[in-house]
């Protein structure tokens, strides 16, 4: 059958005369973008971040040591009182069983209400619990097992007796940078990237208070809360200790960063080595990560130097409550010897 050339798609149309070149586009991609920048000339190389860092300390001179301009960022007032506080959730934690129970109110965990379930067997344990819990005003609350149990939730050994915990309140990281450098002092903070087992968290906690730390920053998800076992494990030096939340880490250390404050990240393969460490009597702050999966991206990027432990080739790393209080005592010492 004959073609028809008027029906759609039965002339094969050709394109005829001169063909547009690439303009000298090709020649130009042959001729490549120059010699490739030294390592320290690129930003984002370990080498130029260690460059940027040295640029920074030494245009701080003898100012940095009390933690930068003091004024405020951001058109946010600069507030040298307490620092505005919010719960990281909206339930309370219920502390269950007798030795728990004891160790919290020796810990001066805050307590809401104490439940003591109705007829309860008296021991020495119980009997320290409810002197301790009269001495600090706490509400004893006796209830029947079956509210206890309710209370405690399934699966509970409560062993007759439960402590309310309410929400941990936390600072706001920059108003509490705010609350240090308007007291003259050169800020210390060790922040958590990753970190979820609250023994670690409370063990940061205890670290930053014994070596003069000013306060430890978590960050809103994907890390640990202070729970009761957080507060435990701090021995009461969550009492003394704020504990900042950061809605984005990554964002938390850069605004540090443009108030003079030197970020230092914890890894075993830095290029840095812990002992004298150069920017020990400088604003810093110290950044911890899990123990699995080690410093986040993003936050390596943000910081201005990644500080290593020398440790012994039997050991493959330390544990990260560990590495912070190594770091904190060497700061403190280094800081101490000027």
């Amino acid at each position: 059958m004959a073609n028809k050339p008027n029906r759609a798609g039965a002339v094969r149309k050709t394109k005829k005369g001169p063909t547009k070149g690439t303009g000298g586009n090709g020649r130009k991609a042959l001729e490549g973008r120059g010699p490739t920048p030294k390592a320290e000339d690129r930003t984002y190389h370990v080498a130029g971040k260690r460059k940027a860092a040295q640029e920074r300390y030494a245009a701080a001179g003898g100012e940095a040591r009390s933690g930068g301009p003091s004024g405020s960022r951001g058109g946010r007032q600069q507030s040298g009182g307490p620092a505005q506080r919010r719960s990281k959730g909206d339930d309370n934690e219920i502390v269950t069983g007798r030795n728990s129970v004891l160790e919290a109110l020796r810990a001066r965990i805050p307590a809401t209400a104490l439940y003591i379930a109705a007829r309860v067997e008296m021991d020495d344990r119980v009997r320290e619990t409810l002197a301790i819990a009269k001495n600090r005003d706490i509400p004893i609350l006796e209830i029947m097992r079956p509210e206890l149990d309710r209370i405690s939730g399934r699966d509970a050994v409560h062993q007759g007796v439960a402590l309310k915990v309410p929400p941990y309140e936390y600072a706001h990281p920059m108003e509490l940078l705010d609350a240090v450098t308007h007291r003259g002092q050169t800020p210390l903070f060790v922040a958590l990237d990753g970190i979820t087992d609250p023994r670690n968290l409370g063990a940061i906690i205890r670290s930053t208070a014994a070596f003069g730390g000013h306060g430890v920053i978590v960050p809103q998800r994907r890390s640990v809360g202070v729970t009761a076992s957080a507060w435990k494990t701090s021995a009461g030096a969550a009492a003394r200790t704020p504990v900042a939340m950061a809605p984005n880490l990554t964002q938390t250390l850069k605004g540090f960063k443009e108030r003079g404050v030197f970020v230092l990240g914890l890894d075993g393969a830095g290029d840095v080595s812990l002992p004298g460490l150069e920017l020990a009597d400088r604003p810093v702050v110290i950044v911890v990560g899990s123990e699995g999966k080690g410093l986040s991206r993003l936050v390596t990027e943000t910081c201005d130097e990644i500080v290593s432990i020398p440790i012994s080739a039997a050991t493959e790393s330390l544990n990260a409550g560990i590495a912070a209080s190594v770091t904190l005592y060497e700061i403190s010492r280094l800081r101490a010897a000027h």
